[in-house]
């Protein structure tokens, strides 16, 4: 778990630097907030029983991706795409799988982009490529996956049909919330563009005035 800790810490300082990058760049946080999550023991144990695999440390790097976890959470759809393709670039991560459920959401209505991710940790002059799952997601997504999560839970995942079948409806809501929002932050951006624009021809326009006086004052 230690190990795990550790290689969860150095995707969170890469998160950080996404962050900063982007935000300085482009005037903008693609990223609303970040939660991290470590397994515990009992899950491993009921993974790999599941799975049925043998409880070994060889089995539990070998078989679970996802003993340490980190959602991020992007404001809006098209910022999901825009943080996967940095983690893409970072040279010491290893990216070694990718699942688009936003693309291609489950039949559930579920909707999130997986990767697993191998990152370097240091423990005594040794270096060891630990995994880390990533799952990023908007804000409107992590509402549904969250309450349909509480839900199932409620009913040990053997929900009611008529229960699923409302929470694909709600998905679908979601999934037109956040292409609204899209277009809305679109034409936000495209009306600031203008805006800025006008204020620097008003800026030329005076400028040139005020240079023809003083020519004028000149003469």
């Amino acid at each position: 778990m230690y190990i795990y800790g550790l290689a969860l810490k150095e995707v969170e300082k890469k998160i950080d630097i996404i962050r900063y990058d982007y935000e300085y760049f482009n005037k903008y946080d693609s990223i609303d907030h970040v939660m991290t999550r470590i397994k515990s023991p009992e899950s491993i144990l009921n993974k790999l029983k599941k799975d049925e695999m043998e409880p070994t440390y060889k089995n539990l790097v070998s078989d679970i991706n996802d003993v340490a976890g980190i959602r991020i959470i992007c404001p809006l759809k098209s910022d999901i795409f825009t943080i996967r393709k940095y983690i893409r670039e970072f040279n010491d991560i290893n990216v070694i799988k990718e699942k688009d459920f936003v693309t291609h959401p489950k039949e559930s209505g579920y909707t999130s982009y997986h990767m697993v991710v191998k990152v370097p940790v240091a423990i005594d002059n040794d270096i060891s490529m630990v995994k880390v799952e990533i799952q990023i997601r908007s804000l409107a997504m992590d509402f549904w996956a969250s309450l349909e999560h509480k839900i199932y839970y409620k009913f040990e995942g053997d929900a009611p049909d008529y229960i699923s079948r409302d929470l694909r409806e709600c998905a679908e809501m979601v999934s037109t919330l956040d292409e609204k929002m899209l277009s809305l932050n679109e034409a936000i951006q495209e009306c600031l563009e203008k805006q800025e624009e006008l204020n620097m021809s008003t800026k030329t326009k005076e400028s040139n005035r005020q240079d023809q006086r003083v020519l004028q004052g000149l003469d």
